[in-house]
């Protein structure tokens, strides 16, 4: 159901599980640094990275309870995570369900922001940066963003930069939290072994008095140019394997298909035939000896999607040529297609046994569709092997950034 002040409310209760899993979700991430705060007419740029640090204050409380200790009494695990376009709060238990319910609710609305706490948490999260700065995945990730996209905050870092965080105030957290953490920009999930009619009563008494926030949030919008920012970049690194990244970038409208739900099916579907772990490509790489790992995604932004690619090889260059000569050559047989569909299905029927894995997936619907996508096994069933040809015929490979991540060069002194 949805809550007179637009808090969006999901539950699936599920008698014969043990587990049950809360989330509590706010359409705000990292992306988000430039908008217009609630009851002011005035634009304003909040410093990079704000959304994770204030992920991060949420659990200084002003009792100075540790939330983390309170759960940990009933066996309960709890965290958060920051990504570019949303933060969640969310706990995994099997006791007490109302009474963390409860909890999880208020530490969440009720921020707790100081100059003293606010200045102790920058050192914290500056570190936490540094630690990821020297990790060779995290480098190539930030890098190939950065190749892809011109003016997209997509492009940054979700934690910013140190100096971006330096700048962050207490007044701007609480700016952001007035702003994006209202009943209209959240929703909660809730799927596992518990009472759905205790669970309402709990939600409807803590959040159905939020007050009422109903206004529309004006967000900066980006016009991010189709082509690459940058289309090669080879960085010298400490490692002992060269590392290499590619982001395909294609325009969503190009695709001509209108629903966001049913179009990430058929690319999902086209990379999954061409690199997934049973394919003639992997097998081929293999036996050559190109690579030691292989994974890739899509990712989205507002009018654009992505395919990335990252692997591990000692020779970048030939697999780089490899994986592009398999996009411009796509051949894809109708068993295979019709055999990747009755795998999903049955995934799909698997998924509905894991508590987290339902919450997940609601998560995500609700962030990326803006809506609970229930037929999903229909749709797949749905899909036709015309429909996935019409959209391989409006995909061009050539719109591309690679990144190629290379060992230190070691220089020896002989000795007179």
């Amino acid at each position: 159901e949805t809550l007179k002040n637009g808090l969006k409310v999901v539950l699936v209760p599920c008698e014969d599980k043990k587990e049950y899993m809360i989330t509590y979700a706010t359409k705000f991430g990292s992306n988000t640094t430039t908008f217009t705060p609630i009851g002011s007419k005035k634009k304003v740029k909040v410093p990079d990275g704000i959304a994770h640090f204030l992920e991060h204050k949420m659990f200084e409380q002003k009792s100075g309870e540790d939330p983390f200790k309170f759960f940990s009494k009933t066996g309960t695990s709890v965290n958060a995570s920051t990504s570019y376009d949303n933060t969640r709060y969310y706990c995994y238990g099997t006791k007490s369900f109302e009474e963390n319910l409860k909890y999880l609710i208020d530490f969440v609305n009720e921020p707790y922001y100081t100059d003293e706490n606010v200045e102790k948490e920058k050192g914290i999260i500056q570190e936490e940066i540094k630690m990821y700065e020297d990790i060779p995945e995290c480098m190539l990730e930030n890098k190939l963003r950065e190749g892809i996209y011109h003016v997209h905050p997509h492009k940054i870092d979700i934690a910013g930069s140190c100096e971006d965080v330096s700048n962050i105030t207490k007044e701007e957290l609480y700016k952001c939290y007035n702003t994006f953490y209202n009943p209209n920009n959240m929703f909660i999930v809730i799927a596992g072994n518990f009472d759905y009619k205790s669970a309402s009563k709990v939600i409807h008494k803590l959040l159905d008095q939020k007050k009422n926030r109903l206004e529309t949030i004006k967000v900066k919008e980006y016009k991010e140019p189709k082509t690459v920012a940058i289309k090669e970049q080879e960085i010298s690194t400490n490692i002992k394997v060269p590392k290499i990244g590619l982001g395909y970038k294609f325009a969503t409208k190009d695709f001509k298909v209108d629903d966001e739900f049913e179009l990430s099916l058929y690319l999902t579907m086209i990379s999954t035939l061409l690199f997934g772990r049973a394919t003639i490509f992997r097998e081929k790489i293999r036996s050559k000896h190109l690579m030691t790992n292989f994974y890739f995604e899509w990712e989205s932004i507002k009018d654009y999607k992505t395919l990335i690619i990252y692997s591990e090889t000692e020779n970048p260059d030939l697999l780089i040529n490899e994986v592009q000569k398999e996009l411009e050559n796509i051949q894809i047989e109708e068993a295979d297609f019709e055999r990747m569909k009755k795998v999903w299905i049955a995934n799909e029927v698997k998924m509905i046994d894991y508590v987290d894995t339902t919450v997940s997936n609601i998560y995500y619907d609700l962030i990326n569709y803006h809506r609970v996508i229930e037929n999903k096994v229909d749709l797949i069933r749905n899909m036709s092997k015309e429909k996935l040809d019409q959209i391989l015929s409006n995909m061009s490979f050539k719109n591309r950034s690679k990144v190629i991540l290379l060992p230190n060069k070691i220089i020896t002194k002989e000795s007179d």
